[in-house]
């Protein structure tokens, strides 16, 4: 199994940040207010605190994940390191991801790297989930927009091919 011992520091850090990322471009594709925005972000970190206390997405992301709760338990920022501004915060954002998948073919089993992937998807998935967009206060609108399922689909051209 992987573990943070096959990682420095700042890659370790860019693997625990990738389900908030992910959470972050979802909500960056279409800004839905402040409310919206908490929604997505708070979909994002629960997803990670669920992986940290179980086992669903196996050993090698529960350690990661547990990591990112220590640090959230902690009150420090798990964003902390990554400072993205105005238009191109998406593309560093996608830019990062990238850099994450890389590191999950490179330095974890086949089967680590699918379960990793398989945990980001949901957590942007929930993300995109969390929040009705279009609506006037609550009502109407759709719950995953044209700019979100975009998102999900350029999500998913990051992680989707199958580790070799």
């Amino acid at each position: 199994m992987a573990g943070r011992e096959d990682f420095t520091h700042e890659e370790w850090t860019k693997l625990g940040r990738a389900p908030l990322l992910v959470g972050l471009a979802i909500s960056l594709a279409d800004p839905g207010g402040p409310l919206g925005l908490i929604k997505e972000s708070n979909a994002a970190v629960k997803a990670v605190l669920e992986a940290a206390g179980g086992d669903e997405h196996g050993p090698f992301v529960a350690a990661v994940a547990s990591d990112v709760a220590e640090t959230l338990r902690h009150r420090t920022n798990p964003m902390a390191g990554f400072a993205s501004r105005g238009a191109e915060a998406v593309d560093e954002i996608l830019d990062e991801l990238r850099v994450v998948d890389r590191l999950l073919v490179s330095r974890t089993t086949p089967e680590e790297t699918v379960q990793f992937r398989e945990w980001l998807r949901v957590a942007a998935q929930r993300a995109a989930q969390a929040a009705k967009e279009g609506g006037v206060l609550g009502i109407g609108g759709e719950l995953v927009s044209e700019r979100e399922q975009e998102m999900l689909a350029r999500l998913g051209a990051i992680f989707g091919a199958p580790p070799s």
